[in-house]
């Protein structure tokens, strides 16, 4: 499956957008205390939060490396761990069509 260059643009920049208009700034280890009535919908949002946070850090970790201010490695794991996060949400995505259609297959 390919996407397209201005495609993902567009979703970061949304991300982007999302977490600077008031989303939430919350740690990971923190959406485990929340309490058991939080939504999927909750969930997902944080976590697109959360990839929009990591490809930020994987921006800033490239500007300080192109600056001289930071190593390689450092900039590597920040862009694998950012393409890992959308790797998950992506995954989650599909899974979540694939258990919509199997309904929408159900005789009623």
């Amino acid at each position: 499956m390919s996407i397209p260059a201005s495609a993902a643009a567009q979703a970061y920049a949304s991300a982007a957008r999302a977490v600077a208009t008031g989303g939430s700034q919350s740690n990971p280890a923190d959406s485990v205390a929340q309490p058991a009535g939080q939504g999927f919908g909750d969930v997902l949002r944080e976590a697109v939060e959360a990839i929009g946070q990591s490809a930020q850090q994987a921006d800033q970790a490239t500007v300080a490396q192109v600056a001289g201010k930071a190593d390689l490695v450092d900039v590597v794991t920040a862009v694998t761990e950012t393409e890992l996060a959308v790797q998950t949400l992506v995954t989650v995505r599909d899974r979540v069509i694939s258990a919509y259609q199997e309904i929408l297959r159900m005789p009623i």
